[in-house]
């Protein structure tokens, strides 16, 4: 820190924790929603991320970072392999799989990563055998991607994602290609990080014969250290968003780490429709190689529907 008077870490979390919530319930806002397709975009990815309230832009320090932002791929200082799971409504199966790794000839990190959203196969309906027809049709969305992100500076790191969609429903599929982009800035102020991403840019899809929009969503926060004492850390998050079909959100985390092999996680969802609060866990396993396995578990309440359970697996090697 460069001279002069110091801004206590405290009044730094508040401006975040205002800088998420900060939307006044008095504005009047047209609400979009049903006006976008794709809504499979919009599930958070990664147990540690959604146990911390989704408020994970400038966290952003694992493999889950290509979903929320891949300019934190660049920070990863090794090799990252994770698998993610998420149990939801209606037997509902939401997957992602991502690599990171980085080449000898190429500045930066890279990252392969697959997501899909599937269900059980359905029985074909029709307004007159409502019970179905004795057949039945596969329904799905599926999104690959590739991510390149590097630092411009010691402080300053910038991502860039590409994905394939392809979304079916019976015999009907729809294809198209979405961007993503993001940013994080380490402001040098103790461990306050800021960052912003931008996920889902892309023209419009075609479904059976109808236009379907991107669930193009920004997002800005920031984070940082509330406490360090030894080996054990707090950290603090804190997150606006602004969705296309919806009125703007906020959300809040935090996570405990005990010596850096056992962490506890909270969160709070605010203004959604359905999520509330979060909780969650992990544990580091060492090994014999790399850093060892992360497990992390999630558990999201809901207002009016059951709560969601979510499953990861991250190996650093």
């Amino acid at each position: 820190m460069g001279r002069g008077r110091r801004i206590p870490g405290l009044l730094v979390v508040a401006c975040a924790i205002l800088l998420a919530t900060g939307p006044a319930r008095s504005a009047e806002e047209f609400e979009k929603v049903g006006t976008v397709g794709l809504q499979f975009l919009k599930i958070g990815i990664g147990a540690r991320a959604t146990a911390m309230g989704s408020a994970f832009v400038s966290v952003a320090d694992d493999a889950t970072s290509v979903y929320w932002n891949p300019a934190g791929i660049a920070r990863l200082p090794d090799r990252s392999l994770s698998f993610h799971h998420v149990e939801w409504y209606a037997d509902i199966q939401l997957n992602q799989a991502a690599y990171v790794f980085s080449v000898p000839f190429l500045p930066g990190a890279m990252a392969l990563h697959a997501r899909s959203l599937s269900m059980g196969r359905q029985p074909v309906r029709t307004v007159f055998r409502p019970d179905g027809e004795g057949v039945t049709h596969d329904a799905g969305d599926l999104s690959l991607g590739f991510s390149y992100a590097r630092m411009l500076t010691d402080k300053f790191s910038t991502g860039l994602t590409i994905h394939y969609l392809q979304s079916t429903l019976a015999e009907w599929t729809s294809e198209g290609i979405a961007f993503d982009f993001g940013t994080l800035y380490d402001t040098g102020y103790q461990s306050l990080t800021i960052g912003m991403s931008i996920q889902s840019i892309g023209s419009q899809m075609v479904f059976v014969e109808d236009p379907v929009k991107l669930p193009t969503t920004f997002r800005v926060g920031m984070s940082m250290d509330l406490i360090r004492v030894g080996a054990q850390t707090l950290l603090l998050a804190g997150e606006f968003q602004h969705p296309p079909d919806n009125e703007e959100r906020g959300n809040v985390g935090a996570e405990l780490s005990v010596g850096g092999f056992a962490f506890l996680r909270g969160g709070w969802y605010y203004r959604y429709d359905q999520e509330h609060l979060s909780i969650g866990g992990g544990v580091r396993v060492p090994s014999l190689v790399g850093n060892g396995l992360v497990a992390d578990y999630s558990y999201t309440e809901n207002h009016d529907l059951p709560g969601i359970h979510r499953l990861s697996l991250d190996f650093r090697f």
